[in-house]
């Protein structure tokens, strides 16, 4: 699987793991950066990476600032972008399950390497349900038909 990666500076320790194990798995990962722990501001990341999913380049995406609502809040922005804040397991299997989710965000200071690395790996292998969730997820585009 493609797979897009970026943080802001809080979340790129984080990213660096977690685009490591996506390696170590087969998939192929593009880090849309940031290249270090300097400040950058999250919405310039955010933005890259959701056109791009938005434009169908990659499967999914995972977006990692300090807490992950900045980066949920903008890549949310973007049509056929389904960006779900998670913080543990549960959430991010549901937001696959029940949300077809294509982007994870999480917290670089929220979250714990063990859980980030739970949560992506849940978030990778999951498939969306479909079914009534598939009508759900079809009212969430605003341009769309009900």
């Amino acid at each position: 699987m493609k797979i897009l990666m970026a943080s802001d500076h809080a979340g790129f320790e984080l990213k660096e793991l977690l685009a490591e194990r996506a390696r170590e798995s087969g998939h192929e990962v593009v880090d849309l950066g940031p290249a270090s722990e300097d400040p950058v501001d999250y919405p310039d990341f955010a933005h890259d990476l959701a056109r791009r999913i938005s434009a169908g380049e990659a499967e999914r995406g995972v977006l990692i600032c300090g807490t992950g609502i900045g980066m949920a809040i903008v890549a949310n922005r973007h049509p056929g972008v389904r960006a779900a804040l998670c913080h543990d397991a549960f959430t991010a299997e549901l937001a696959r399950r029940h949300n077809n989710a294509n982007v994870l965000c999480m917290g670089g200071r929220t979250t714990g390497s063990g859980v980030a690395i739970q949560m992506f790996d849940i978030f990778l292998a999951t498939p969306f349900d479909g079914g009534r969730h598939g009508l759900r997820v079809q009212k969430v585009e605003p341009h769309k038909e009900h």
